[in-house]
């Protein structure tokens, strides 16, 4: 494998191994997800899937359904990201799951050029229409 290539693998590695981190600060019961927003191998924001600031930190109903009202964890790191001085503009999103469709179109609108997900959603709507915008989609495989 060319070095160039492997280089980015490497980093890719190490970013996804922190948003799985990240992750553990979801308090979803359902499934954790967490995401790094890293641009110029810069963290400039991240996110977790969860409720709005200041609700209550349960994301399931009593039937264990999510709650309609949950952020996903690209929602919360781009709206963080947002709220910053950082520009997402070129930047590559790592997420331990792949987009829906609604973080799809957020992924599109904040210029983000790059995915890298470990685990795929059930639905593929959200990478097809990354793809259609032709923003790169990388599913990398980590040993936890």
């Amino acid at each position: 494998m060319e070095e160039s290539i492997q280089k980015q693998l490497n980093l890719d590695k190490r970013y996804m191994r922190m948003a799985l981190i990240w992750a553990e600060n979801s308090y979803c019961k359902r499934r954790q997800v967490g995401a790094i927003l890293v641009k110029d191998k810069m963290i400039i924001s991240d996110g977790y899937n969860g409720t709005p600031s200041g609700f209550e930190n349960v994301c399931e109903d009593e039937n264990n359904m999510t709650k309609p009202y949950v952020l996903h964890a690209e929602a919360n790191a781009i709206t963080k990201v947002a709220r910053s001085n950082n520009s997402s503009e070129g930047a590559t999103l790592y997420v331990t799951s792949s987009p829906c469709i609604e973080c799809a179109k957020l992924i599109i609108q904040a210029g983000i050029k790059r995915v890298v997900y470990a685990d795929s959603y059930r639905l593929s709507d959200g990478l097809d229409l990354l793809k259609r915008a032709n923003i790169e989609t990388v599913s990398i495989v980590i040993d936890k």
